[in-house]
């Protein structure tokens, strides 16, 4: 595109020369109507030419335009990627804490926890969610019930249900604000947050991260996606 405009230079250049040639020549060079008719269709010419050549540059100037946004775009998605894959990482690397190696006494029980756990780590995000929930419910006293409801606030996550995900995780962490999956969940939070346009919200539970827990991983990534927010 930029050369288009370019291109235009010379052509007007020789169109202006061309006017100036003829204002020049002798008035005897041509009859009043021809050299009359000669400056209007010169005149013409120069105007048309300048058109394109403003055409021209708005073009290149929109497409330069659009290609920034597209750039920050990809950008955005980039960034979203990185955090939604950070915090399935932080969520499977819990397995030996929360999945085959959490146990208790009652084999009904921790069946009941296991069946969800598989589902979540075969990406089967709506069913191990509705297997947590199920959980829950049916063993309120479990010493498992804080992890469980973790992984259906992250399986809410993963299946893009955002607000289950922090109705599930905030009741988590009130409950149990010294629980070690707690900065995890606010993490999950935010970026649920997020997903809702809550930038706002998203920032106060990054914030508490760094302030109520300066000493866990979350707490780095909170720092990263603050500055990011700002």
């Amino acid at each position: 595109m930029k050369a288009n405009v370019l291109s235009f230079r010379p052509a007007i250049l020789a169109a202006a020369l061309s006017f100036a040639t003829l204002c020049a020549a002798p008035a005897h060079a041509f009859a009043d109507d021809d050299a009359r008719r000669a400056i209007l269709d010169l005149r013409a010419q120069i105007q048309q030419l300048i058109q394109q050549s403003q055409q021209a540059r708005l073009q290149l100037a929109d497409q330069i335009d659009n290609l920034q946004h597209e750039v920050t775009d990809m950008r955005g998605e980039i960034e979203k990627l990185r955090w939604e894959a950070d915090i399935a990482k932080r969520s499977s690397q819990d397995q030996s804490g929360g999945g085959a190696a959490a146990q208790v006494t009652d084999p009904k029980e921790q069946a009941a926890y296991d069946q969800p756990m598989g589902l979540f780590r075969s990406g089967k995000y709506k069913e191990a969610a509705s297997g947590f929930a199920s959980f829950a419910q049916n063993y309120p006293n479990s010493q498992l019930l804080s992890q469980a409801q973790f992984y259906e606030g992250s399986s809410r996550y993963a299946s893009r249900d955002f607000k289950g995900a922090i109705t599930e995780l905030q009741d988590l962490v009130s409950s149990n604000p010294k629980d070690p999956r707690a900065p995890d969940a606010l993490l999950i939070i935010a970026a649920s947050q997020i997903e809702l346009n809550n930038v706002a919200g998203a920032k106060s539970n990054l914030q508490k991260i760094v302030q109520n827990y300066p000493n866990s991983s979350a707490a780095d990534t909170a720092k990263s996606r603050l500055k990011l927010l700002k």
